[in-house]
């Protein structure tokens, strides 16, 4: 049977006067694979850092098995996330970052070199962070979410950097990780990956869910799925908007 794992509920996150995240909803369940999808500044990053206790809402909740991140009690144990960067010092090696969180974590040591191997980077453990490859960092990024053996994943762009190989090879991997009964939310701007490996979409726009449901329904009527997100979210089409002051060029 499936349940949700994360459940977002009329939340609503402010910049100051702006309303990053009105009034949203919206559900992940168990052994699938979520896109979270949204144009820049529709609002993704501000929802991801809620869900993860890294904001506070100004209304509303954003809970993982039921409970805010911040309540979890091996956090590490039961989401693992991916955003910004590698989180690593650029002059540590992977292997001494992983070690590091791994310890402070109450992971066992040798968790480490599985992760590594997991992501493809046990030839490269010894070397500094700071000379690794966006693709290199973005596998960093990785084993470091799946230190714990999470039951969840919550990713920004992981496939960023990676070369046609790395694509590959992690389209395959997130597919096999919920087909164990584990959960993904996954943020991409690449729209034909979104398609080969999401079961489910939530689509924002100005902070808003405009579509929320299994990636068939979502793209229901439309020749593609970037068709479908483009006239969810921009009133253009992704069409280029003549101006008057352009004289009318494009």
């Amino acid at each position: 049977m499936l349940y949700d794992v994360i459940d977002v509920v009329n939340l609503t996150k402010r910049h100051g006067r702006k309303i990053a995240v009105n009034d949203m909803s919206f559900t992940a369940v168990r052994g699938r694979v979520t896109g979270f999808l949204g144009p820049n500044g529709a609002g993704k990053s501000s929802t991801l850092r809620v869900l993860l206790g890294l904001d506070s809402a100004d209304a509303g909740s954003a809970l993982i098995a039921g409970v805010p991140y911040r309540t979890l009690r091996h956090p590490l144990r039961t989401v693992g996330s991916l955003l910004d960067g590698t989180g690593a010092h650029p002059s540590r090696t992977a292997h001494a970052h992983l070690r590091w969180v791994a310890r402070s974590n109450g992971i066992r040591k040798d968790r480490v070199d599985e992760v590594l191997e997991i992501v493809g980077l046990s030839d490269a453990a010894g070397k500094r962070v700071g000379r690794y490859s966006l693709g290199m960092g973005r596998r960093l990024g990785l084993a470091t979410a799946l230190l714990g053996d999470p039951e969840l994943l919550i990713l920004d762009e992981p496939v960023n950097g990676l070369d046609p190989g790395g694509i590959r090879w992690i389209r395959r991997f997130l597919t096999d990780f919920a087909a164990t009964g584990r959960t993904v939310l996954l943020s991409s701007h690449l729209m034909a990956e979104m398609a080969g490996i999401a079961d489910d979409l939530v689509v924002i726009s100005g902070g808003r869910v405009v579509s929320h449901g299994p990636l068939a329904a979502v793209t229901a009527g439309y020749a593609s799925l970037e068709d479908a997100f483009f006239a969810l979210t921009d009133p253009t089409g992704g069409r280029p908007v003549n101006h008057p002051r352009d004289g009318g060029g494009v």
